[in-house]
């Protein structure tokens, strides 16, 4: 085959693909959703009386092979609790300028305090944005969620948190103020 042949050949390629229909995403303006179990970003979670999950543990630190989470644990007081056990984590830090989303966090948490969502957009223009703290990382508070720090459920034991056991707390209250709720018929027990 001659040489300028070859070449007529390869705009004949071009010449056919510029009628097609583009197979380009109309990202900004349509958002895909994401597959089910896309890692995405992180979120420390909440019991429902507000609590948060975290123990402070620093376990989900220690797992991550990037070293993008800083963990630092404090005690509870009895005049402020943020969780319902001895610890919770009052700094917490992830820098997503470093996290390789692979999950290994989310596995060594033994309070399922740690998860992922699937929001993807966390891009920014500024280094130290990137750097999500315990206020960006919370879950936010659904109704019926009192702000920590306050008491644990009146009642309740370690079992009732850790086993997902625990109403919220409006529910709880109701449920030990109203006769009626558990005794339909009038009746004391």
């Amino acid at each position: 085959m001659p040489e300028f042949l070859r070449s007529i050949a390869g705009f004949g390629v071009t010449f056919g693909t510029m009628f097609k229909k583009p197979n380009t995403e109309s990202y900004p303006e349509e958002k895909v959703p994401t597959a089910p179990r896309y890692h995405g970003r992180h979120q420390l979670n909440r019991y429902p009386d507000g609590l948060e999950k975290c123990i402070g543990c620093e376990l989900c630190a220690w797992a991550c092979p990037a070293d993008a989470i800083y963990v630092e644990g404090a005690d509870n007081t009895e005049t402020e609790r943020f969780s319902p056990g001895e610890r919770y984590g009052s700094v917490y830090q992830i820098n997503y300028l470093r996290c390789i989303g692979c999950g290994l966090c989310i596995e060594a948490c033994p309070t399922r305090a740690l998860t992922m969502t699937n929001e993807y957009e966390m891009a920014d223009d500024n280094r130290g944005d990137l750097i999500y703290d315990k206020s960006r990382l919370l879950a936010p508070l659904e109704p019926g969620m009192d702000p920590p720090p306050h008491e644990r459920v009146p009642g309740s034991t370690d079992e009732d948190y850790y086993r997902g056991t625990l109403l919220p707390l409006t529910v709880a209250t109701t449920a030990r103020t109203d006769p009626e709720r558990d005794h339909p018929e009038g009746g004391a027990p």
